[in-house]
């Protein structure tokens, strides 16, 4: 027990590419396929149990404020270590990848027929990645992963893929990588700037933001603008922001039922922990100044998202479209600066990847029957699949933000944040603009339900439809049970990230010499029977 709490972090990185070699190594020798689904879930549940141990685990955090952290030397050369470690920013996002990839592997039991090995091979190993980036404290190391989670990506929707796959894929990898090279030269710039200052160069997230916090290490003006926006591109793009979102529509829609789960629930909050990891800490002064183009940028991107939204005819790209008016409530909150938002922030960051992440397993349901997503080909669903049925609309109601379902929480946080916040110009004017794309969420989503699940059967291949099957049921019976759960009672989550979203806070504020008022504490403000956890 004690190797494994020593090197848990290590475990769960490792393990999925453990899994994947030996896929690799059955296909070798015993060459049967119909294996290959179970020894992938087998892999995938055993990292998402081990993953539990972060919460579990009441050990108190390393002097960085990091717990499970792990720092050896990697590359002496240039002075980069192999620094691993979650706080309360963190852990939840490695938890949320964790529990999303065994139900995305069960999502594809019988939907992949062609070349399942190299599938479920580059699955794993993308979980591999996805997990490294959030716990990576060395900005090299945290690239190569950030630059390794494109390529499994670019795979499974380029071979898996609808009939525009190729060029869904192609897209989707130019653009984020284009991103990440700007992020690159930005990191090396940092090293250089770290050891003329100071006489070593260096990686370390922690080291740099320390010399920063010292003032060991000081940027002019300019040179911080510079390095703030060339990160703010790369996670802009990978969040996505308008107006790069264009990749992100074919992305979804070309990819199979498991790439969408996964590119919803995990792949686009990389680029909203980066900004709040990354550029709200090296570059706060930068943060801050220049906060009022992505809180603009956000109230557009959420209304936008949900006028197209409006007006798609088929039922995943609608879906893809919401979640660029979802993540713009995440980037609202952030730049708020307060508590408060960051924290539903945070906490939308798992809504969406929970409630967006079943709508896309939902659709995959209903396409494996009917081979299309076009919403004029269905109608009356409800009168021949009413557990679908049931379970579309709910899943659709916490989209939307239904109080004691888990959206309200996420965007009730973000615009109180916001509508607070004093280290912006004009917040009640944002927050009320924002808030109308909660009106136009319902209005996309309700309208979508109505013509798929109400009215008659038109359709003579809809009558013989079957409803949900045990395994399907049980597929997203989880994501059902959170979706109440973190509306009901949030303050576990809320709890376990509060300080270090205090933290970011704190050094937004100290760093332009300003007063940003404390939000008062989340779970006391909103829910007053939660009992704050003892830290």
């Amino acid at each position: 027990m004690d190797f494994i709490a020593e090197n848990l972090l290590t475990i769960l990185i490792l393990l999925p590419v453990i899994g994947a070699v030996s896929i690799i190594g059955h296909q070798m020798f015993w060459k049967q396929e119909s294996h290959l689904k179970w020894v992938t879930l087998f892999w995938t549940a055993v990292n998402f149990l081990l993953s539990l141990f972060l919460i579990l685990d009441k050990s108190a955090a390393s002097a960085n404020g990091f717990f499970f952290e792990k720092n050896v030397p990697w590359i002496q050369a240039i002075n980069t270590n192999y620094h691993i470690g979650v706080d309360g920013l963190s852990l939840w996002l490695v938890v949320l990848t964790t529990f999303i990839m065994p139900i995305a592997v069960l999502s594809t039991w019988h939907a992949v027929e062609k070349r399942s090995n190299a599938f479920y091979v580059f699955l794993l190993l993308l979980e591999s990645a996805m997990i490294g980036v959030f716990c990576s404290l060395d900005l090299l190391v945290f690239y190569l992963f950030f630059e390794a989670s494109l390529v499994p990506m670019f795979f499974l929707i380029g071979i898996w893929g609808g009939e525009n796959r190729i060029y869904a894929a192609v897209k989707f990898f130019i653009y984020t990588a284009l991103g990440s090279l700007l992020m690159l030269v930005a990191i090396i710039g940092l090293y250089y700037i770290h050891a003329d200052q100071t006489g070593t160069g260096t990686f370390d997230f922690v080291t740099l933001l320390n010399s920063l916090k010292t003032g060991t290490m000081v940027f002019s003006h300019q040179t911080g603008l510079l390095l703030f926006l060339a990160f703010a591109l790369a996670f802009s793009i990978k969040v996505p922001l308008f107006p790069f979102h264009t990749w992100l529509p074919d992305a979804h829609t070309e990819a199979p039922t498991a790439g969408s789960v996964i590119l919803a629930a995990v792949l686009l909050k990389m680029g909203t922990y980066g900004l709040m990891r990354f550029n709200f800490t090296l570059f706060p002064e930068a943060s801050r100044e220049l906060a009022w183009i992505f809180i603009i940028l956000s109230i557009i991107g959420i209304i936008y998202g949900a006028l197209v939204a409006m007006v798609q005819p088929d039922i995943k790209r609608l879906v893809a479209y919401s979640s660029v008016a979802h993540m713009g409530f995440v980037m609202l909150g952030m730049f708020s600066f307060t508590e408060m938002g960051m924290q539903g922030a945070l906490y939308q960051m798992l809504n969406h990847g929970i409630s967006t992440g079943a709508l896309f397993l939902l659709v995959g349901f209903i396409y494996e029957r009917r081979h299309t997503r076009a919403i004029t080909e269905y109608g009356g669903l409800a009168s021949v699949m009413p557990i679908y049925a049931t379970i579309f609309v709910f899943t659709t109601m916490s989209s939307i933000g239904l109080p004691f379902l888990n959206g309200f929480v996420g965007e009730f946080l973000t615009m109180i944040g916001m509508w607070n916040s004093t280290a912006v110009s004009y917040p009640r004017l944002a927050t009320m603009f924002a808030g109308t794309g909660v009106i136009f969420a319902a209005v996309y989503l309700l309208w979508m339900v109505q013509r798929v699940f109400f009215g008659k059967v038109t359709n003579p291949k809809n009558k013989t439809l079957k409803d949900l099957s045990w395994r399907e049921i049980g597929l997203i019976a989880p994501l059902l049970f959170l979706m109440v759960y973190m509306g009901v009672y949030p303050a576990p989550f809320l709890d376990r990230s509060r300080e270090s979203i205090v933290a970011i806070e704190e050094r937004l504020t100290k760093q332009a010499g300003g007063t940003i008022e404390h939000a008062e504490s989340v779970p006391k403000a909103v829910i007053q029977t939660a009992k704050p956890a003892a830290h």
